[in-house]
């Protein structure tokens, strides 16, 4: 989170009963809340060069709109619908209003049906949703190519864009073509290096290279299990081709969970193993969504049982030590 607004605004009319039963909010409490052209210059500087996400996001950017025509302003962004990305990621849910989809998934929502509580709520379901996008389509769709036509100024644009942490980063072609993978504790340090490399192979890979995206994955063994993945799913053209792995790799402990840093303090990585199965892994920010399987199973991005995942997890246990290990 970079930046947060938070205001109550007055619609100039009463509001109706059905909505004062609904959020709490009643015509007393707009009665000194500012109106809508006075909040209308923060808005627009904290979208700018934004999409705007929402669950129902046609809604929300509706109304965003109506009040600015009002104003004379046209209003544009792109969207992002977190209600149409569910459908396609979090298949056969009861239901997909945000308080429903919370449960099932164990998010804790707080102020419901106030802005800021369903936007807090919203942030950590869109986070879900992009560590399950196999497909890479959100990620596609929002990375803007740098177009400088110079070689170095375009490369030092696009190391300014990432961190200095641990994850998987990808390097995009046109058309956000994935054209290379790779992974490190420190992004920025790898691509830097990448960039400063002689061979052919990647001389030709920088000159096809637009822009760079990366995903925040908290620890080695949360990027090593996504880099696999994403080498296998979207098979770049600049990466090796991955050798098979012919080791035994069976677990000392047929039913475990391997809990360990997450992308912030206050978040933790997750690997779910059942009946000697690798089942998947997640982030969670609450010890509910851990202790009730029913929920971390449908947290979890399912994943491929086959050797080389459970060889990167073995792999890694040799090697690090992880917060908890829960065995049942």
């Amino acid at each position: 989170m970079v930046d947060k607004f938070v205001s109550l605004v007055n619609p100039e009319k009463p509001i109706q009963p059905f909505v004062v039963n609904l959020t709490g909010i009643n015509n007393k409490m707009l009665q000194n809340a500012p109106k809508f052209y006075e909040v209308a210059k923060r808005i627009i500087e904290i979208t700018s060069d934004c999409i705007l996400i929402a669950h129902n996001a046609s809604f929300d950017y509706r109304i965003l709109r109506t009040e600015f025509d009002r104003l004379g302003y046209n209003f544009e962004k792109e969207t992002i619908c977190t209600v149409q990305l569910s459908k396609k990621i979090f298949l056969n849910q009861p239901s997909y209003s945000l308080g429903k989809l919370c449960k099932s998934l164990g998010i804790a929502v707080s102020n419901r049906h106030r802005a800021e509580g369903d936007a807090y709520a919203t942030v950590k379901l869109f986070s879900m949703l992009l560590h399950k996008d196999i497909d890479k389509e959100i990620v596609k769709k929002a990375i803007k190519p740098i177009k400088n036509t110079k070689i170095s100024s375009r490369l030092t644009q696009i190391l300014e864009t990432l961190p200095e942490k641990t994850g998987v980063f990808y390097m995009h072609g046109t058309n956000g073509k994935i054209l290379y993978i790779d992974k490190n504790i420190n992004i920025k340090k790898a691509v830097n290096n990448l960039f400063l490399r002689e061979s052919k192979k990647i001389k030709k890979l920088i000159g096809h290279t637009k822009t760079v995206s990366f995903e925040l994955l908290g620890n080695e063994l949360m990027s090593d299990l996504k880099m696999y993945k994403e080498i296998i799913n979207h098979k770049p053209i600049f990466n090796k081709e991955l050798k098979p792995i012919t080791k035994s790799t069976k677990f000392s402990n047929k039913n475990m969970i391997l809990v360990d840093s997450g992308r912030n303090t206050s978040e933790h990585s997750v690997v779910l193993i059942e009946n000697n199965q690798y089942i998947g892994n997640t982030f969670v920010d609450l010890n509910y969504q851990i202790s009730n399987i029913e929920i971390l199973r449908n947290l979890v991005t399912t994943e491929k049982n086959d050797n080389r995942n459970r060889y990167l997890i073995k792999n890694y246990l040799r090697q690090h030590k992880v917060q908890k290990i829960i065995r049942f």
